[in-house]
């Protein structure tokens, strides 16, 4: 696989990419004995070999899950509290890290990942991309509530919209289902909030057309396809 030499750099754990740059740029870095000062230079994974100070430096694998988050467990890779976090549901002697967060008490789809390029992906609100989730209110969405929230609401943070909104249950409008692209914390609570509304359970359905398959609290790898899929269609 060919990838451009500063990400083959980050990859490996030695630089960031803006620090990798640098680095070319400064003729430290070496492509099979060669010194590789162009920044548009494509690294052969499978074959090259990458020198950074006449060291040879190699990519990390990159690990992907999905975790069907349970209740009761922290979206943090620790906790000053002693509580359960998520990176304890999951067995892995590698770094990995919670793609965003999802509420102490909120379950359902969540990534880890040690891949700053694809968190990054997910997370950028420029990408928009899709995060579908079931809730139950206290009380019944209004029809007049519904409009607002696709049209728009103001929050303290700014204003903020769904997509979608529907409902699963028929002629029950305290289950709702929400199509958002917002990453912001609390967002989907802070949004019925605003109307006057409180969300007493609240699942994440897919995150970016991944959908929790498993059962709650067991975890699985995201397939090549899955990631591929992700990069290709929310990438720029």
């Amino acid at each position: 696989m060919l990838v451009r030499i500063n990400k083959y750099i980050a990859d490996s754990g030695a630089a960031s990419r803006r620090k990798a740059e640098e680095l070319i740029a400064e003729g430290r870095v070496e492509v099979n004995d060669r010194t590789i000062i162009d920044l548009a230079f494509k690294v052969d994974t499978e074959k090259d070999i990458v020198k950074l100070d006449g060291e040879k430096i190699s990519q990390r694998r990159h690990l992907y899950f999905l975790l069907n988050k349970p209740a009761g467990v922290v979206t943090t890779t620790d906790d000053e509290k002693k509580r359960k976090t998520v990176l304890d549901l999951i067995n892995t002697r590698e770094k990995i890290y919670p793609v965003g967060r999802l509420d102490y008490n909120t379950t359902g789809v969540l990534f880890l990942t040690n891949d700053g390029d694809f968190t990054n992906l997910l997370t950028h609100p420029g990408n928009h991309v899709p995060r579908v989730y079931e809730l139950k209110l206290n009380k019944d969405l209004s029809t007049v509530d519904r409009e607002k929230l696709l049209k728009g609401v103001y929050l303290a943070s700014g204003k903020g919209k769904f997509e979608e909104i529907s409902f699963p249950k028929k002629n029950d409008f305290k289950v709702v289902k929400v199509t958002s692209v917002e990453g912001r914390n609390h967002f989907v609570k802070n949004m019925l909030g605003a109307l006057g509304y409180r969300v007493n359970d609240l699942h994440r359905i897919s995150y970016a057309g991944i959908t929790a398959d498993i059962p709650t609290g067991s975890y699985r790898n995201l397939t090549e396809v899955e990631v591929n899929t992700i990069f290709k269609k929310y990438g720029k």
